[in-house]
């Protein structure tokens, strides 16, 4: 197998985890069924085991509390080729055939979370929460114009978090939480034969791996107003699998084989800082921003089994989001929330794929808590996805370097929109 063959499947499977369909780029918010009623504009200020994701000082004066929440994904999503086109050696230029439309691509999915705190002693607290931050599926049919881009691609992490927090003072708390984080991903990208006749090979990489992370707050309790700031630090990841290549023929054909490979990236950084204001005795105003340290998605270092690699550059820059929301309390058994929130997308105009379909999106959110018992309570929210158009522009020269470059230049739009659907339970006990 060339070199360029490993290295474009093994660099599409890691341009796959920055994608997703809740929040740009792929840091998924949905870690809160109570957040998400009012567009995760307070979660930093807030208290409690639905708010450890965003501030591990959330639970320092919480009683023993236990959380679990889904959230459904619905995405109607509609990718349109634009002109795309692919050369072949010799210089012949032709217009990528195939389905000019793909629609959906964007697969539904269920985001679970899960979280447990209990209070140690008068000042200490210890909690534990599972997450799945990182959750995506994408499939595109085998003739779509798309293929040479992405088939199949699939994510899915789970990240799990020991948390400790304190009572400084009788205003201050303070939070660390240590999280375990695994990633499993798989891909599938059509690659093309050296004639616009004959059928297209498949590349499909599998990889898994464990990586390690922290995360550190405090929050002040002044009165009527409540203050939070936290910092999630960055995790780097490796990822080991194994990249299959097969379908190619004639001149290209020693190039199927099944080989290891790796690949290693660092996830961004997450800075947060909210705040939370008791209005009145019913009303409560929320916001939040946060600035998302993309940066650090700068290179991707290839590895292939028996030595070899290569160091690829990425272009995504550091965002930064903000909401507003506010909860009401209507009585003491129902509590109604709203709130919206700008995100902009960290990838760059002049690179965006149809893998990595994203772009700048407004969340429009509306939720409710009813106190079911005195120690049991259903959280329930609706979030309205509204993306803005973007655009494709994606080249990929496959077998590069040798007499069979191939190149295709992806042209394309993006439109949709999404919708989730949340519910959760929080029992004191």
């Amino acid at each position: 197998m060339t070199r360029s063959t490993i290295l474009a499947a093994t660099t599409a499977i890691v341009a796959l985890t920055a994608s997703q369909a809740q929040a740009a780029g792929y840091y998924l918010q949905e870690q809160s069924v109570r957040g998400a009623g009012r567009a995760y504009s307070g979660e930093v200020a807030d208290q409690g085991v639905s708010s450890l994701w965003w501030n591990p000082a959330a639970i320092a004066r919480s009683p023993r509390e236990i959380y679990g929440g889904l959230h459904a994904v619905f995405v109607d999503a509609k990718v349109t080729n634009q002109g795309s086109t692919i050369t072949y050696p010799g210089g012949t230029t032709i217009p990528v055939q195939g389905e000019p439309r793909a629609f959906n691509p964007i697969q539904n999915g269920v985001a679970p979370n899960f979280a447990i705190a209990t209070p140690i002693g008068d000042h200490f607290a210890l909690g534990l929460s599972v997450a799945a931050p990182f959750n995506f599926t994408t499939e595109y049919r085998g003739n779509s114009w798309a293929r040479y881009d992405a088939l199949t691609s699939r994510l899915t992490t789970a990240d799990i978090q020991l948390t400790g927090a304190m009572q400084v003072t009788d205003w201050l708390d303070v939070g660390l939480g240590v999280s375990a984080q695994h990633t499993e991903a798989k891909l599938q990208t059509a690659y093309p034969n050296l004639s616009p006749a004959l059928p297209d090979g498949v590349s499909q990489l599998s990889g898994d791996g464990w990586d390690f992370g922290w995360s550190a707050g405090a929050q002040a309790h002044l009165g009527k107003v409540s203050l939070g700031a936290s910092y999630r630090a960055k995790i780097e990841h490796d990822l080991d699998g194994r990249v299959l290549v097969a379908g190619l023929l004639g001149p290209l054909a020693p190039a199927n084989r099944d080989i290891d490979g790796s690949a290693a990236f660092a996830t961004p950084w997450v800075a947060t800082l909210g705040a939370r204001w008791r209005a009145t005795d019913k009303l409560t105003l929320d916001a939040q921003v946060q600035r998302i340290g993309w940066s650090e998605f700068k290179a991707i270092d290839v590895k292939f089994a028996g030595g070899g690699g290569e160091t690829l550059f990425q272009g995504y820059k550091d965002t930064t989001s903000g909401g507003v929301g506010l909860d009401y309390a209507v009585n003491d058994r129902l509590t109604l929330r709203t709130g919206v929130q700008y995100d902009p997308t960290p990838t760059p105009d002049d690179a965006r794929t149809t893998r990595v379909p994203d772009g700048d999106r407004w969340l429009y959110s509306a939720g409710a808590t009813a106190q079911v018992t005195g120690s049991l309570k259903l959280d329930a929210a609706l979030t309205y996805i509204d993306f803005a158009s973007s655009d494709v522009l994606h080249e990929t020269t496959f077998y590069e370097g040798t007499p069979a470059a191939t190149t295709t230049r992806l042209r394309g739009e993006v439109q949709g929109q999404g919708y989730v659907l949340s519910l959760g339970l929080r029992k004191t006990f």
